[in-house]
């Protein structure tokens, strides 16, 4: 049977061919002069279209033209307003249609800019995988195993939604879509500079492998933002989205701060910055506030890290910014809150104290970061990174080198640890310790209450050392000064010994734009009096018994000639938070010196409870 219809002579009709603006438009950057052609008279600018094509002017050049440069060619205005708007087309599509979701286990699922999206597909930014966020609080607290490279977009997405309610709130303040832009770029590379196990690396690493070194993760961070641009040729991206070099100097401005930022020499008055005006001084206490420390940077860590330690914070950040509002102060305009929030950041704080007394600052987990430290010390001369040129960098050297540090991370003990060096084993043994958790251990801290007391800075733990062992007369002669470690630490609120709500101002229902300041006895009588205390601590390297026993003793006979309390010997809890068991009573009061003799200590049990000011709210 025959078909009715005969299809085998039909011609297929023509196909509609696909023009060059729709097959260019998410390719502006690599489009030739002959595409630009063709797009410009799609939308009817012949005339335009000829004179770029006489210049030869690419797609990438048509992204970044100015009007200076477009009346060289003798574009008129008209035209030139054409050409504008054509182009803020393509980027807003370009905006939505690179946007991309990320489910985040603290904020949920968020969107990033198609340009964060760049960033974070780099091998400089993927970096931040493999870096513990809590360093070496992650062996004492299995849940810490979070990484910098999270972290780095929560801050993004929380500056982002920051800057954001200040302009649907205040759109008198003209913030733009450039400074939006900035903001959230400079949230995500904020971290881009942190070495192997974070604040360990800088704080502890390289002070000891190169004593008199400044360095610091934050100029790392710029340094690696500007190498990420760079290596991955990302600065026509950046062109694409109208950020120029005053934006990229705006980014790097605000991960710096004003103390260190070399980026700009002058200024109008005393304005640290030149990435922004004065007017727009707001802008740089958003992602890391030099002033009062209240930032996005700290929000997204609080939340995260009592995520995965398992502590409770009871701050409200997105409290916060519902209530956050820009006033004039003085000459400069400064991110202020509504009064009744005052609460909430005193909250924000002591949960900093929190974190830092129970995790940050763990008794153990500081021990383990000091093997660490050591480990990456005893092999530093023996580790070689290449950097630019093929040229060889030591683990501290590296910090020297952007491409050499670029190849850093938590990876660095697993490189020590396999290795056949026999230079190597040292390191490997202090590995090894950590591993079978023969763990530096801990003697005991003290902790003056007097805030008028000395106050000592970490260089001098070498001196300590020597007094501790001084001070225990010929038993000590057991140890020797490399036998002991002394680890001195200072639990604040975030501005040493001051009230960092002082630095901040408050507006009321009645009188929005009017800052005011909140004393402390004016919102509560229960709030810490003290808002600094240093503890020293005390560990001994050696795993011998008898050793321990001698440095202990010797440990409470500089106690007692210091006049400090001191925190009973107990070393079996590795969980909860140091300065959990009560203090003694100081041994020079009166009491002490008539009921015990030099070598003896006052029992715990029977002394009262001498709990530091800053627990007392």
């Amino acid at each position: 049977m025959s078909s009715s219809t005969d299809c085998g002579d039909r011609t297929p009709p023509a196909k509609r061919p696909r023009t060059a603006t729709r097959c260019l438009q998410k390719d502006l950057l690599k489009w030739s002069a002959k595409d630009v052609q063709v797009f410009l008279n799609d939308h009817g600018l012949e005339r335009v279209a000829a004179k770029m094509n006489e210049h030869g002017v690419t797609g990438l050049e048509l992204a970044t033209l100015s009007s200076q440069d477009m009346a060289q060619m003798e574009i008129s205005d008209v035209d030139q307003l054409k050409v504008f708007q054509l182009r803020e087309e393509d980027r807003r599509k370009a905006a939505v249609e690179g946007v991309k979701i990320f489910n985040d286990s603290v904020h949920g699922h968020i969107e990033l800019h198609p340009l964060l999206v760049k960033i974070i597909d780099t091998p400089q930014f993927q970096r931040l995988r493999h870096i513990k966020q809590l360093g070496g609080t992650y062996y004492v607290y299995p849940g810490a195993s979070n990484n910098r490279f999270e972290h780095s977009i929560g801050v993004a997405h929380l500056a982002g939604r920051l800057i954001d309610s200040l302009d649907q709130r205040q759109p008198e303040l003209e913030i733009t879509d450039e400074d939006k832009l900035c903001v959230r770029i400079a949230g995500l590379c904020h971290d881009l500079g942190h070495g192997p196990f974070s604040h360990l690396f800088d704080s502890l690493f390289i002070p000891t492998a190169r004593p008199g070194c400044d360095w610091k993760h934050e100029k790392g961070s710029v340094e690696m933002l500007d190498y990420l641009i760079n290596s991955n040729h990302l600065k026509k991206e950046f062109q694409r989205f109208g950020l120029e070099d005053k934006d990229l100097d705006f980014i790097k401005e605000m991960i710096v701060g004003p103390a260190e930022s070399e980026l700009c020499s002058q200024g109008p008055g005393d304005w640290p910055y030149c990435g922004r005006p004065v007017e727009k001084s707001f802008l740089y206490e958003i992602v890391a506030n030099k002033k009062n420390g209240i930032d996005v940077d700290k929000w997204d860590y609080f939340a995260r890290d009592c995520h995965h330690l398992g502590i409770r914070s009871n701050f409200d950040h997105l409290r916060f910014m519902a209530f956050a509002r820009v006033i004039q102060i003085k000459e400069r305009r400064e991110i202020c809150c509504r009064d009744k929030e005052v609460s909430n950041l005193y909250d924000m704080f002591y949960v900093r104290m929190t974190l830092h007394r129970r995790a940050y600052q763990h008794k153990t987990s500081n021990a383990i970061e000091h093997m660490i430290k050591d480990a990456l010390y005893l092999a530093d001369e023996f580790i070689k990174i290449p950097g630019t040129k093929g040229e060889k960098k030591s683990i501290s050297g590296s910090i020297d080198d952007v491409e050499a540090f670029s190849k850093l991370n938590d990876s660095i003990l697993s490189l020590i640890a396999m290795s056949d060096n026999p230079d190597l084993k040292p390191a490997q043994e202090m590995i090894k310790r950590i591993e079978k958790r023969q763990l530096y251990k801990y003697i005991g801290q003290t902790a003056p209450i007097d805030e008028n007391k000395v106050k000592y800075s970490k260089s001098q733990g070498s001196q300590i050392v020597e007094d501790i062992l001084a001070a225990g007369g010929n038993e000590c002669k057991l140890l020797e000064p490399k036998d002991l470690l002394v680890d001195i630490v200072t639990f604040d609120y975030g501005s040493g010994k001051h009230n960092p709500i002082d630095k901040m101002k408050f507006y009321s229902k009645s009188d929005p734009d009017k800052p005011v300041s909140l004393k402390r006895e004016h919102v509560s009588h229960m709030l810490p009096s003290l808002f600094s205390e240093q503890h020293v601590r005390l560990y001994c390297k050696k795993l011998d018994k008898k050793c321990f026993n001698v440095a202990w003793k010797c440990f409470q006979n500089w106690c007692q000639s210091k006049d400090y309390g001191v925190e009973d010997l107990n070393d079996d809890d590795d969980d909860g938070y140091p300065g959990s068991t009560p203090y003694t009573t100081p041994f020079g009061t009166p009491s002490s010196r008539q009921k015990n003799n030099s070598s003896e200590v006052p029992s715990p049990q029977s002394a009262p409870c001498l709990l530091p000011q800053m627990f007392l709210r």
